[in-house]
Protein backbone atom coordinates (compact mmCIF):
# COMPACT_ATOMS: atom_id res chain seq x y z
CA UNK A 1 0.00 0.00 0.00
CA UNK A 2 3.09 2.44 0.87
CA UNK A 3 4.18 1.61 -2.94
CA UNK A 4 0.94 3.28 -3.96
CA UNK A 5 2.32 6.49 -2.26
CA UNK A 6 5.85 6.31 -3.99
CA UNK A 7 4.47 7.85 -7.69
CA UNK A 8 6.48 10.94 -9.55
CA UNK A 9 4.38 13.73 -8.46
CA UNK A 10 4.38 12.69 -4.30
CA UNK A 11 8.22 11.95 -4.13
CA UNK A 12 8.82 15.03 -6.31
CA UNK A 13 6.65 17.41 -3.78
CA UNK A 14 8.01 16.17 -0.90
CA UNK A 15 11.62 16.70 -1.86
CA UNK A 16 10.73 20.16 -2.93
CA UNK A 17 8.75 20.62 0.44
CA UNK A 18 11.87 19.41 2.01
CA UNK A 19 14.42 21.56 0.27
CA UNK A 20 11.99 24.80 0.45
CA UNK A 21 11.36 24.41 4.13
CA UNK A 22 14.89 23.33 5.28
CA UNK A 23 15.82 26.98 3.06
CA UNK A 24 13.03 28.54 5.21
CA UNK A 25 14.46 27.58 8.38
CA UNK A 26 18.17 27.61 7.43
CA UNK A 27 18.11 31.02 6.30
CA UNK A 28 16.06 32.30 8.75
CA UNK A 29 17.30 30.77 12.06
CA UNK A 30 19.99 28.62 11.72
CA UNK A 31 23.69 30.19 12.86
CA UNK A 32 24.61 28.21 8.74
CA UNK A 33 22.65 31.08 7.14
CA UNK A 34 25.60 31.31 4.65
CA UNK A 35 25.67 28.02 4.03
CA UNK A 36 22.03 28.06 2.63
CA UNK A 37 22.07 30.70 0.67
CA UNK A 38 25.33 29.55 -1.15
CA UNK A 39 23.43 26.53 -2.06
CA UNK A 40 20.65 28.01 -4.14
CA UNK A 41 22.29 26.78 -7.08
CA UNK A 42 21.60 22.84 -5.95
CA UNK A 43 17.77 24.33 -5.50
CA UNK A 44 17.33 25.89 -8.73
CA UNK A 45 18.87 22.80 -10.81
CA UNK A 46 17.22 20.50 -8.46
CA UNK A 47 13.40 21.99 -8.81
CA UNK A 48 14.43 21.75 -12.66
CA UNK A 49 15.24 18.17 -12.63
CA UNK A 50 12.49 17.45 -10.96
CA UNK A 51 10.20 19.08 -13.68
CA UNK A 52 11.78 17.23 -16.48
CA UNK A 53 11.30 13.88 -14.53
CA UNK A 54 7.61 14.57 -13.54
CA UNK A 55 6.53 16.09 -17.09
CA UNK A 56 4.16 13.44 -18.81
CA UNK A 57 4.63 12.18 -22.31
CA UNK A 58 8.14 14.21 -23.42
CA UNK A 59 7.91 15.26 -26.79
CA UNK A 60 10.09 17.53 -28.84
CA UNK A 61 7.79 20.37 -28.63
CA UNK A 62 8.01 20.32 -24.69
CA UNK A 63 11.96 20.02 -24.95
CA UNK A 64 11.85 23.06 -27.92
CA UNK A 65 9.66 25.37 -24.88
CA UNK A 66 12.47 24.17 -22.24
CA UNK A 67 15.10 25.62 -24.44
CA UNK A 68 12.99 28.65 -26.05
CA UNK A 69 12.54 29.86 -22.80
CA UNK A 70 15.95 29.30 -21.48
CA UNK A 71 17.22 31.08 -24.01
CA UNK A 72 15.35 33.64 -24.11
CA UNK A 73 15.50 34.60 -20.35
CA UNK A 74 18.71 34.38 -20.98
CA UNK A 75 19.31 36.72 -24.21
CA UNK A 76 16.90 39.60 -21.82
CA UNK A 77 18.96 39.00 -18.90
CA UNK A 78 21.89 39.87 -20.78
CA UNK A 79 20.36 42.86 -22.59
CA UNK A 80 18.98 43.97 -18.89
CA UNK A 81 22.59 43.42 -17.34
CA UNK A 82 24.72 45.34 -19.70
CA UNK A 83 22.43 48.18 -21.42
CA UNK A 84 19.91 48.61 -18.65
CA UNK A 85 16.86 48.70 -21.57
CA UNK A 86 15.83 45.98 -20.03
CA UNK A 87 14.24 46.01 -16.22
CA UNK A 88 16.47 48.70 -15.72
CA UNK A 89 20.37 49.22 -13.71
CA UNK A 90 21.59 46.10 -12.31
CA UNK A 91 23.90 43.49 -11.87
CA UNK A 92 24.46 39.27 -10.80
CA UNK A 93 26.23 38.81 -7.20
CA UNK A 94 28.30 35.42 -6.92
CA UNK A 95 25.36 33.39 -5.22
CA UNK A 96 23.95 32.25 -8.51
CA UNK A 97 27.14 31.01 -9.85
CA UNK A 98 29.12 31.07 -13.41
CA UNK A 99 28.31 33.62 -15.16
CA UNK A 100 27.71 34.23 -19.31
CA UNK A 101 28.41 38.13 -20.17
CA UNK A 102 27.33 39.10 -16.60
CA UNK A 103 24.25 36.31 -16.35
CA UNK A 104 24.48 33.70 -14.40
CA UNK A 105 23.85 30.43 -16.22
CA UNK A 106 20.95 29.30 -13.54
CA UNK A 107 18.90 32.34 -14.38
CA UNK A 108 17.81 30.45 -17.96
CA UNK A 109 16.54 27.63 -15.49
CA UNK A 110 14.39 30.33 -13.68
CA UNK A 111 12.39 31.56 -16.13
CA UNK A 112 11.77 28.20 -17.37
CA UNK A 113 10.59 26.90 -13.87
CA UNK A 114 8.13 30.49 -13.49
CA UNK A 115 7.07 30.35 -16.87
CA UNK A 116 6.43 26.61 -17.44
CA UNK A 117 4.77 26.49 -13.73
CA UNK A 118 2.13 29.65 -14.44
CA UNK A 119 1.58 28.24 -17.59
CA UNK A 120 0.23 24.81 -16.01
CA UNK A 121 -1.25 26.48 -13.75
CA UNK A 122 -3.41 28.29 -15.81
CA UNK A 123 -3.85 25.70 -18.59
CA UNK A 124 -5.47 23.59 -15.23
CA UNK A 125 -7.66 26.74 -14.35
CA UNK A 126 -8.37 26.72 -18.32
CA UNK A 127 -9.47 22.92 -19.43
CA UNK A 128 -12.21 23.51 -15.91
CA UNK A 129 -13.38 26.09 -16.81
CA UNK A 130 -14.18 24.86 -20.56
CA UNK A 131 -15.55 22.04 -18.66
CA UNK A 132 -18.07 23.51 -16.78
CA UNK A 133 -19.12 26.35 -19.72
CA UNK A 134 -19.27 23.08 -21.83
CA UNK A 135 -21.79 21.84 -19.00
CA UNK A 136 -23.64 24.72 -19.29
CA UNK A 137 -23.42 25.04 -23.40
CA UNK A 138 -21.84 28.22 -23.11
CA UNK A 139 -19.07 28.45 -26.27
CA UNK A 140 -16.16 30.91 -24.81
CA UNK A 141 -14.64 32.16 -28.19
CA UNK A 142 -11.45 31.12 -28.67
CA UNK A 143 -9.23 34.58 -29.31
CA UNK A 144 -10.68 35.34 -25.77
CA UNK A 145 -9.53 31.75 -24.22
CA UNK A 146 -5.91 32.80 -25.92
CA UNK A 147 -5.79 36.51 -24.28
CA UNK A 148 -7.22 35.47 -21.39
CA UNK A 149 -4.28 33.18 -20.61
CA UNK A 150 -1.73 35.15 -21.75
CA UNK A 151 -2.95 38.12 -19.90
CA UNK A 152 -3.77 35.67 -16.56
CA UNK A 153 -0.63 34.10 -16.95
CA UNK A 154 2.20 37.41 -17.31
CA UNK A 155 0.27 39.03 -14.16
CA UNK A 156 0.76 35.59 -12.29
CA UNK A 157 4.76 35.86 -13.53
CA UNK A 158 5.18 39.35 -12.98
CA UNK A 159 3.47 39.21 -9.25
CA UNK A 160 5.77 36.01 -8.21
CA UNK A 161 8.71 38.77 -9.40
CA UNK A 162 7.05 41.23 -6.43
CA UNK A 163 7.24 38.95 -4.34
CA UNK A 164 10.93 37.65 -5.46
CA UNK A 165 12.77 40.92 -5.91
CA UNK A 166 13.12 41.86 -2.08
CA UNK A 167 14.27 38.53 -1.19
CA UNK A 168 16.42 38.25 -3.79
CA UNK A 169 18.34 41.33 -2.86
CA UNK A 170 18.62 40.54 1.05
CA UNK A 171 19.74 37.28 -0.34
CA UNK A 172 22.63 39.06 -2.77
CA UNK A 173 21.36 37.50 -5.81
CA UNK A 174 21.01 40.45 -7.46
CA UNK A 175 21.62 44.20 -6.58
CA UNK A 176 19.53 47.32 -8.34
CA UNK A 177 21.39 50.65 -8.51
CA UNK A 178 20.43 52.67 -5.93
CA UNK A 179 18.50 50.14 -4.00
CA UNK A 180 15.51 50.87 -6.05
CA UNK A 181 13.58 48.21 -7.64
CA UNK A 182 12.38 49.97 -10.70
CA UNK A 183 8.04 50.13 -12.14
CA UNK A 184 9.69 49.34 -15.36
CA UNK A 185 11.09 45.60 -14.20
CA UNK A 186 8.05 44.72 -13.60
CA UNK A 187 6.68 45.99 -16.96
CA UNK A 188 9.34 44.04 -18.74
CA UNK A 189 8.55 41.09 -16.57
CA UNK A 190 4.91 41.17 -17.98
CA UNK A 191 5.64 41.49 -21.64
CA UNK A 192 8.53 39.06 -21.57
CA UNK A 193 6.18 36.56 -19.52
CA UNK A 194 3.60 37.52 -22.15
CA UNK A 195 5.58 36.15 -25.19
CA UNK A 196 6.44 33.12 -23.62
CA UNK A 197 3.13 32.27 -22.20
CA UNK A 198 1.88 32.88 -25.66
CA UNK A 199 4.39 30.34 -27.50
CA UNK A 200 3.59 27.64 -24.38
CA UNK A 201 -0.09 27.63 -25.25
CA UNK A 202 0.57 27.34 -29.15
CA UNK A 203 3.02 24.42 -28.85
CA UNK A 204 1.42 21.55 -28.59
CA UNK A 205 2.97 19.21 -25.05
CA UNK A 206 1.14 17.74 -22.43
CA UNK A 207 0.15 20.71 -19.84
CA UNK A 208 -0.98 18.40 -16.94
CA UNK A 209 2.12 18.51 -14.24
CA UNK A 210 0.56 18.84 -10.65
CA UNK A 211 3.89 19.14 -9.43
CA UNK A 212 4.50 21.91 -11.28
CA UNK A 213 1.38 23.81 -10.05
CA UNK A 214 2.66 22.37 -6.19
CA UNK A 215 6.23 23.79 -6.84
CA UNK A 216 4.72 27.45 -7.97
CA UNK A 217 2.90 27.59 -4.93
CA UNK A 218 5.69 26.40 -2.80
CA UNK A 219 7.76 28.83 -4.22
CA UNK A 220 5.74 31.66 -3.58
CA UNK A 221 4.89 31.04 0.42
CA UNK A 222 8.97 30.19 0.32
CA UNK A 223 9.90 33.49 -0.78
CA UNK A 224 6.56 35.39 0.63
CA UNK A 225 7.64 33.92 4.21
CA UNK A 226 11.47 35.17 3.42
CA UNK A 227 9.76 38.69 2.80
CA UNK A 228 8.17 38.76 6.30
CA UNK A 229 10.70 37.68 8.41
CA UNK A 230 13.98 38.18 7.00
CA UNK A 231 15.74 40.88 8.69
Amino acid sequence: MFKNYLTKQNVAIFLAILFHFSGVIGILFSSNKDWFIANTPLNLVLMTLLLLWTQPNKNVFFFAFFIITYLVGMGVEMIGVNTGKLFGNYHYGMVMGTKLNGVPYLIGLTWFTIIYCSGVLLSTINDWVDEKTALMDIKIKSWLQLGSFVLDGALLTTMFDYYLEPVAIKLQYWTWKNNIIPNYNYICWFGISALLLLIFKKMEFNKNNQFAIHLLVIQFLFFIALQIYMK
